[in-house]
């Protein structure tokens, strides 16, 4: 296959779904003499305009992991992409605990989109409630991997002649109806639904409106941001990415979900690739 560009399209709100998603593609681009570009469509106004693709290219194309599904708010969003029989490399992240279907999930949507999928992954990184779970992750150790997997993928992207005859990428996961998201309970088997719960904001704050700028949904208001003006995904931006560290969660629900995965979720997960 002649792939003349690489593209690393991805979601990433506290950054790093991008690392890894770029670090592939680079490489890739690298090694198949390819030009390399990025479109993140982390911010609302990015999610304006559909992705199209051409059958020349090759997209890294990532995801974070919610609730071990690909983040059901970018679902309409990822309906309008055009793939155009591109071929594809789905990446999802997610925060030590598992990925669940989202990986086979966002390899169905892209094939779905007529990008045909030739190698897939699922790499590790900080997850988004915590500073201590999988931290500072994707490390250098997990680095070296995103190098040996891009490097395996732009190898078989060499041969991928004819990518609409193929299969898709065979990977780990319950193929559609997929799993339900995983949903967190307390002690008791109770669940515990965090779906409304919002940050706060301390005193500390010096209203440089970071926040307003980087929340992926537009929900916090630019007048007050301690006000929101719509849904609230945790996904983390709007506290890893203030200067103050002013915002935070207060919830007893949340805080003992985020808890109860620290506590059950020490050991090192590694990353996982499908060629």
């Amino acid at each position: 296959m002649n792939i003349k560009k690489v593209w690393a399209a991805y979601f990433s709100a506290t950054g790093t779904t991008q690392k890894v998603t770029e670090g592939i593609a680079k490489v890739i681009a690298q090694k198949l003499d390819a030009e390399y570009v990025t479109y993140d469509f982390t911010l609302p106004a990015s999610r304006m305009t559909a992705l199209t693709f051409h059958a020349d290219d090759l997209v890294v194309f990532g995801t974070p992991v919610y609730a071990g599904r690909v983040p059901n708010v970018l679902l309409k969003y990822l309906e309008t992409v055009e793939g155009n029989a591109a071929a594809a490399v789905p990446v999802v992240l997610y925060g030590n605990r598992d990925y669940d279907d989202a990986l086979i999930e966002l390899r169905d949507i892209l094939e779905k989109a007529n990008l045909h999928t030739m190698a897939a992954a699922a790499f590790i990184g900080e997850h988004s409630f915590s500073y201590d779970l999988a931290k500072g992750r994707p490390d250098d150790r997990d680095m070296q991997k995103v190098n040996n997997f891009a490097c395996k993928a732009a190898e078989k992207a060499k041969g991928f002649s004819d990518p609409g005859k193929k299969m898709p990428v065979a990977v780990k996961g319950t193929p559609d109806p997929y799993r339900g998201y995983y949903q967190p309970r307390d002690r008791k088997g109770n669940s515990v639904d965090i779906r409304k719960v919002k940050p706060l904001t301390n005193e500390d704050c010096n209203n440089c409106l970071i926040c307003a700028d980087i929340c992926p949904m537009g929900s916090i208001s630019r007048e007050n941001v301690r006000e929101f003006t719509g849904i609230c995904i945790k996904c983390g931006a709007c506290i890893k990415k203030c200067p103050m560290q002013a915002k935070y969660y207060d919830d007893e629900g949340f805080l003992y979900h985020q808890h109860e995965l620290e506590e059950g979720y020490t050991r090192r997960a590694e990353p996982e690739w499908f060629l």
